[in-house]
């Protein structure tokens, strides 16, 4: 699989051993940045990673900051992405079945590194659930896009 992956600052550490462990397991990792230890802004990394998921460039996204809430913010603010900020797998497992999510989030001063790669396995490896419910929400969620991110 494909993968964009982006941090701040805050979630650097955290995001090349992400990227190390994607790598490993087979899957292409496509890095939007930081790459340094210097303070910068997240939605400048976000936007570039939310991008290449919204265009179909690479097929799920990981981005990072100290929290994972203002990058998740900034990813969601793209027509077509789906961000969610996870801490654990279920959440993980939860946003693929019922929202199709193809972005997660990371905080990187939150989730320690073997949660971290757990947290991804399960959201890379669980499916969308297809359920007519949750398409329909999804539907939803893609006319409020449409209504308000002109």
């Amino acid at each position: 699989m494909k993968i964009a992956i982006a941090c701040d600052h805050g979630g650097l550490t955290l995001k090349n051993l992400v990227a190390e462990y994607l790598e490993k397991a087979g899957h292409e990792v496509v890095d939007f940045g930081t790459t340094t230890p210097d303070s910068c802004d997240y939605p400048d990394f976000g936007l570039k990673a939310a991008e290449a998921v919204a265009s179909g460039e690479c097929e799920r996204g990981i981005v990072v900051c100290t929290t994972g809430i203002g990058i998740s913010i900034a990813a969601n603010k793209v027509p077509g992405v789906r961000c969610a900020l996870c801490s654990e797998p279920l959440s993980a497992k939860m946003t693929r079945l019922h929202n199709d999510a193809n972005m997660l989030a990371l905080g990187g001063a939150f989730v320690g590194v073997n949660l971290a790669y757990e947290i991804v396995k399960v959201f890379l490896e669980t499916p969308f659930s297809e359920e007519a419910k949750h398409q329909r929400r999804i539907d939803k969620i893609t006319a409020i896009e449409r209504k308000y991110m002109k």
